[in-house]
């Protein structure tokens, strides 16, 4: 996750259960997002934002332990479809960016459900699997933080914290190293690729769909592939 992936939100209603980790994906405005796949995805790259955040949320949603998905975006389109499939849209903006809008988003989730673990996970990952997601989850320790690093090993795709410790996010360019620095503990597990490989270019893509493409993305991707569009 990179500032290019996010930004973002504000507490909502209403108290939901406190079984079941919190998720917290942050979404730029759709206008803005992605800008490095503007060279593959030219005009649809607005559309392939949107296809990842859908794929990614619908996949979290169907995780074994996961109580809840907040979305932390101002975009309105995106906050339609995205509550459409079950999760809590966090609409208002908190400025200064992609970390105090995911410490926003956690601030949230915790009104929501003040005794469940919290995670921030990457809006970008159209290939996520549940079961993939659910082992990441299964691994965090029961006390502290701990992270995921992204496929290239330089940044974070999920960040995680137990009740009662703070997130304290350092997302953006080498995040792996701040995360790292800060105390978390860096999970080492193998064949959850899906929960790492996000995606900023169109090499990523390409990448994602060899892992397999969400229902969301696997029809634009096939039609920019096809060079039909």
């Amino acid at each position: 996750m990179t500032q290019d992936t996010v930004r973002p939100s504000e507490p909502v209603a209403p108290a939901a259960p406190t079984a079941g980790w919190s998720l917290v994906l942050p979404l730029k405005p759709l206008a803005l997002a992605k800008s490095r796949l503007a060279p593959y995805a030219g005009p649809h790259r607005a559309g392939l934002a949107l296809s990842f955040a859908l794929d990614t949320v619908s996949a979290a949603l169907a995780t074994p332990g996961v109580g809840r998905v907040l979305v932390v975006t101002t975009d309105a389109r995106a906050g339609e479809r995205l509550a459409g499939l079950g999760a809590v849209v966090v609409a208002d903006e908190p400025g200064g960016g992609l970390n105090s809008a995911l410490t926003h988003g956690a601030t949230a989730a915790r009104a929501l459900a003040p005794d469940a673990p919290l995670a921030v996970l990457s809006a970008d990952l159209p290939a996520l699997r549940p079961a993939e997601l659910a082992r990441v989850l299964g691994a965090v320790p029961p006390q502290g933080r701990a992270f995921l690093p992204d496929s290239p090993g330089l940044g974070t795709t999920l960040l995680a914290c137990s009740p009662g410790h703070p997130l304290s996010p350092a997302f953006g360019d080498g995040s792996r190293a701040r995360h790292a620095a800060g105390g978390a503990v860096e999970l080492r597990l193998a064949d959850v690729e899906s929960v790492r490989r996000d995606v900023d270019t169109g090499t990523d893509l390409g990448e994602a769909a060899t892992l397999g493409l969400g229902p969301h993305t696997r029809p634009l991707f096939a039609r920019l592939a096809g060079g039909r569009v």
